[in-house]
This record gives C-alpha cells, sequence and structure tokens, in this order.
C-alpha cells in the first residue's frame, strides 16, 4: 500500500482546506437552484480572499474551468481580485535598493514612493531614468514566495491523497492539475523569466501595429524586481460604456484576437491571463498588454489538433470538432465515444445557432473539455489554458466592440496560419530532419532486404495472413523483394558512378570517364527494364481484377 503523502505539519491547512471543501461540496451539484447558487459562489470568493494570494489565484484559475464548475460560481470567480493593501511606507523603496545594490536616487531621477496599483504579489512604482525616460517598477512582496511554496505544498498533498482515494480524482487528473498550477505560479514570481516574455512578446507582436508591451531595462530588474518602459494609459476595467464612445474599438478588438491566435498556434506561447485588468487603452488609442508573468505553452504536436478543433467548432462542423477532441484527450477507464460525439454534435449546433452575444469561443472550449471529462476523455491542460485565455479575451473584445464575432476571426486568420505552418514545415531544420530519416531508411534497406531475401530462399518466410490468397501474397512479395533488389544495384551503380567521376585517372568516353558512363548506361538499363517489367506485370493484373 502506498504511503500517504499528508504531513503532520500540514495539519491545521488540511483542515482548513477540508472545511472550505466541505463548505461548498455542492459546488458541482446540476440540481442546486441558481440563488442559491449565486450566493454560495459569493461566499466562496470571500473565503478565497481571506486565504491568501495562492488561493485568490486558485480562484482565478477556477473560473475559466467551466468543465469542472457552474456558470454560477465561474462568473463569481472571475470577478475575483487580489487588490490588497500597499506595503508600508518607503518598504519599495528599501527592497529595490536591497535588490539593486544601489540607493534609489542615484539608479532614477524619479521614484514615487506612492504606488500605482497594489497586488498580493507585488505592486507597481513609477519612476524615471536618470535619462528621464518615464518607468514602471514592479516590486515583489517580502515572503511571498515562501508562503506560496508553503502553501502549494499543501495543496499539492492532498491532491495527491484525493487522487489516492477518490477514483474521481484520478479520472479529473486533479494532481498533474494543480502541479501545471504550481509552476505557473512559481514563473511569475520570476521577474527575470517575465523580462524575457516582455522581450519575446515586443518581437512577436511587433506586426500589429494597434498593440504595444512594456520593454523591460534589464539593467534594473531582478527576479524580485522588474523595471520596464512606462505604457501611459487606462485598464479596459474601468472604463465604461460612455469613455469608449469616442474609441473605434472594433479594429482594435480583431486585431487583439488575432494576435492571440498567432501567439497560440504560430508562436505555441500566449499570455495566459488577457482578463481586461492585464489591458490598457493607451493615450494615444492602442491596446497595451501589461502583466506577462502567467505565460503559457503549447507544443507544436497540439498546435494541429488545437486549430482543428477550433476551426471545426466555429465552422459548425461537430463531427469533425469531435474526432479533433477525441485525438487531443488520452481515454481513461469507462470512456464513451458515442457519447462524445453526440454531445459534442449538439454543443456545436447550439452554439452556432446562437446570436454573435451569445457566442464565446473560450467558454465553448470549456464546455468541450467538460464534455470530454465527463465521457471518460481526458483531455491535456493547454485545451483548459488556451479556453482561459479566449474566454478572457471575449471580455476584453466585446468590451471594445459589442458586434465582434469570434467566430469570423478565427477564418479570417486561419489563411495565415496555415501559410506560416507550411513554411515553417519546409524550414531547413525539417528538411534536415527529413534528409537523416532518408539517410537511416537508405543505410537499413539493403540489411532488411538481405532478411527478407535470405528468407524466400531458405523457404523460411511465412505470413500470418487469414482469408486471403497466399500464393498471390507470396508472387506480391517476390515481385517486391525483386524490384528492391533492382533499386538496391541501380543506387550502387549511380553511386560508384559518382565515385568515378570525381577521378581524373583512367580512360575517358565524351569527356567522362569511361567507368562513369558505362555505370550510368548499366543503371539506365536496370530502371528501363524494372518500368517495362511493371507495366507488363501490373497492367494485365489491373484489368483482371477491373473484370472480375
Amino acid at each position: 500500500m502506498a504511503s500517504s503523502p499528508l504531513k503532520l505539519r500540514h495539519v491545521p491547512k488540511y483542515g482548513e482546506l477540508a472545511r472550505l471543501l466541505l463548505k461548498h461540496r455542492n459546488v458541482t451539484a446540476v440540481d442546486e437552484v441558481e440563488e442559491e447558487a449565486e450566493a454560495d459562489a459569493a461566499r466562496l470568493v470571500e473565503e478565497l480572499q481571506s486565504m491568501g494570494p495562492t488561493y485568490v489565484k486558485l480562484g482565478q484559475l477556477l473560473s475559466s474551468r467551466v468543465d469542472l464548475l457552474p456558470e454560477p460560481y465561474t462568473e463569481a470567480l472571475s470577478r475575483l481580485q487580489d487588490r490588497v493593501e500597499p506595503l508600508g511606507e518607503g518598504e519599495g523603496r528599501r527592497i529595490v535598493e536591497e535588490e539593486l545594490g544601489v540607493r534609489v536616487s542615484t539608479a532614477f531621477s524619479r521614484f514615487d514612493e506612492e504606488p500605482m496599483a497594489a497586488a498580493s504579489l507585488a505592486q507597481v512604482h513609477r519612476a524615471a531614468l536618470r535619462d528621464g525616460r518615464p518607468v514602471a517598477v514592479k516590486v515583489q512582496r517580502p515572503g511571498i514566495r515562501r508562503r506560496i511554496v508553503e502553501d502549494m505544498d499543501v495543496i499539492s498533498e492532498l491532491a495527491e491523497a484525493l487522487e489516492e482515494r477518490w477514483p474521481i480524482a484520478g479520472r479529473m487528473g486533479l494532481a498533474g492539475a494543480v502541479s501545471e498550477f504550481r509552476q505557473s505560479l512559481m514563473a511569475e514570481l520570476d521577474y527575470v523569466r517575465e523580462a524575457q516574455n516582455l522581450v519575446a512578446f515586443h518581437e512577436m507582436l511587433s506586426g500589429f501595429r494597434r498593440l504595444v508591451v512594456p520593454e523591460p531595462i534589464t539593467d534594473f530588474s531582478t527576479s524580485r524586481v522588474l523595471t520596464m518602459s512606462f505604457v501611459s494609459g487606462r485598464n479596459l476595467s474601468g472604463i465604461g460604456r460612455l469613455g469608449l464612445l469616442e474609441v473605434d474599438g472594433a479594429p482594435l478588438a480583431d486585431e487583439l484576437f488575432q494576435a492571440y491566435l498567432d501567439q497560440i498556434f504560430v508562436h505555441g506561447v500566449f499570455q495566459a491571463d488577457p482578463h481586461p485588468g492585464n489591458v490598457l487603452l493607451t493615450d494615444d488609442g492602442r491596446l497595451g498588454l501589461v502583466d506577462l508573468g502567467m505565460v503559457a505553452r503549447v507544443a507544436p504536436q497540439l498546435q494541429d489538433a488545437l486549430l482543428r478543433l477550433l476551426v471545426a467548432a466555429s465552422e459548425g462542423r461537430g463531427a469533425e470538432a469531435a474526432e479533433a477532441l477525441e485525438r487531443l484527450g488520452e481515454p481513461a477507464e469507462g470512456y464513451e465515444p458515442e457519447a462524445l460525439s453526440r454531445r459534442v454534435a449538439e454543443l456545436v449546433v447550439r452554439t452556432t445557432g446562437a446570436n454573435l452575444g451569445q457566442l464565446q469561443m473560450g467558454r465553448e472550449l470549456g464546455e468541450l473539455a467538460r464534455i470530454a471529462a465527463e465521457s471518460g476523455l481526458r483531455t491535456p491542460p493547454e485545451l483548459t489554458l488556451v479556453g482561459k485565455a479566449l474566454l478572457n479575451l471575449d471580455d476584453v473584445a466585446r468590451h471594445l466592440d459589442d458586434h465582434f464575432e469570434p467566430a469570423n476571426a478565427v477564418r479570417e486568420r486561419l489563411a495565415h496560419i496555415m501559410r506560416h505552418q507550411v513554411l515553417a514545415s519546409a524550414s531547413p531544420a525539417s528538411l534536415v530532419s527529413a534528409a537523416l530519416d532518408a539517410k537511416e531508411f537508405a543505410e537499413q534497406l539493403p540489411g532488411r532486404m538481405n532478411k527478407v531475401l535470405d528468407a524466400l530462399a531458405s523457404g523460411t518466410f511465412t505470413l500470418n495472413v487469414e482469408g486471403v490468397d497466399e500464393s498471390e501474397i507470396v508472387r506480391g512479395v517476390q515481385k517486391l523483394a525483386n524490384r528492391g533488389a533492382a533499386g538496391i544495384v541501380i543506387a550502387a551503380l549511380v553511386l560508384s558512378a559518382g565515385l568515378f567521376g570525381t577521378s581524373s585517372r583512367g580512360p575517358r568516353l565524351l569527356g567522362e570517364s569511361a567507368f562513369t558512363v558505362v555505370f550510368l548506361g548499366l543503371a539506365a538499363l536496370i530502371a528501363l527494364w524494372v518500368i517495362v517489367g511493371t507495366i507488363r506485370s501490373d497492367l494485365p493484373q489491373r484489368r483482371r481484377r477491373r473484370s472480375s
């Protein structure tokens, strides 16, 4: 019997989590009254806020899990904010000086003591470099890393224990999901990595003139302090409808959505949390993407499957969407493929018939993940992350343009994405890989053909086939062996001709080495013999099969 992952020192924390789970044990009940569900969801949000930053981040992640939670809970959790009181007076300055190793007055010509914004993980100060450039300085709260590590240890241990004792937890991949969340949260605390993300996204979005990303100032950044160029603007979440009347939101929404499609399906890396609070409407009418600490990645082998799913769903092709979803997932015990196909088709038909105000691409992906889980198909975490990003993006786009249609944006960007993937498949690296595969095949072919010919000569070649004409199979294999042997001879003659062609010695014929001409002539004759034999042998057989 496996030892329990639970630790004695964490018993009080287990108790706190257990009380939370018990209190909201009916969170997945389908027959819960809507008013009761909304009230319970509001209480859950308050409790998560009181438990600290780790649980606030966990709640924000769960807000996109429409495959796990009913809509009243995801709606309430999507409004979960982690705004807290700023650090004590002078504390931000002290951390900056400690991290940079210089006095603030030496590094900056201006440093505002009052932060622009304060959250549970960090706070941001406005400042200016010595050359006058305005910057934003992000300062991590002291001790926050240690607290999050302790909280995640507790959550991870409890998830592993639940998987051991509760089959549905294993079926949902609870421990794996917690592990992904832990990695994402720890990456968000590493400002060196966030600075690298800023550089990468600045390059990726260079072709989108309506989008802007802050640039890091690496000389004044560490793992706990991030200095970046200042983007002047207002959070979209704080701008009402009247404030957007003078803004042409349609091209902004369209370019933002298409940029995210590029991030996911072209570059394989995207901002995982593009909610309205992380998007600025700049003073010059562009959109500023800030807070790039939470970044997700999509492996190349998953990009094609995700793209097939997204395109099929956006065009209302239920059968193809179900097939793409099945390719993405891993069947678990009790998998029901018929139920998956039926429910996916119903969802796609229902959402295709929705009006523009109701259609949400991110929510549809979440619903597909829910159907997969309930049908016994375990989907990769990338599906949930993409769904979460698109769900937040839906909100941002509709905030800018009431008539924005994500399905149209997918179709419009599809040609560009496909063109990039085709070019990527023809890249030098891909060609080298294909050449290496061909080289390995050529090296192994003679040995494999020798084994086949030896088996045929000794009479030990057997085929385990039922219900077919074995003599016809043997004749076919012999024909294949003869042509394979002829191909090897041709390759040897061509290779020999090439070797003699590089030598200046020996007899010459037509300006070339006589051996080269002879070997190439023999290779051509054998090739002609193979072609004539193929035509004389294969065509009559095809005619006989057609007449029969």
